[in-house]
């Protein structure tokens, strides 16, 4: 199976957003495997409790993207703007995921690599 079931990302800092850009991070699951991923995220900060137990299917053979600033893909739950936090995602089968940014002013695209286990 390819992929990893532990996926740690450090370094997230939801931007605000401009007129100009549309300032969003995402984090991406994609199962290559044969059978559906049942995937937990956590979101941990400096100054505040972790929120944990959100929860998500992915099917095999797919992807499932999160916009970051959208509290509906998070269950309600709005990340602060200009808050740092680390991201925990943890899979019962194998997936990869990816944690990017667009970010202010420079309209740039960035991607955070994230620790596997």
């Amino acid at each position: 199976m390819i992929g990893s079931k532990v996926w740690c990302y450090p370094d997230g800092y939801l931007p605000c957003k401009t007129e100009k850009v549309d300032a969003h991070e995402s984090l991406l699951f994609f199962n290559p495997n044969g059978e559906e991923a049942h995937v937990e995220v956590s979101l941990h900060f400096e100054d505040r409790e972790p929120v944990k137990g959100l929860k998500y299917v992915v099917p095999a053979e797919k992807m499932k993207a999160l916009r970051m600033d959208h509290k509906e893909d998070l269950f309600g739950f709005s990340i602060p703007n200009d808050t740092h936090y680390s991201v925990k995602v943890i899979s019962d089968v194998p997936i990869v995921c990816q944690f990017g940014r667009m970010d202010v002013p420079d309209h740039c695209f960035y991607v955070n690599i994230g620790y596997h286990d």
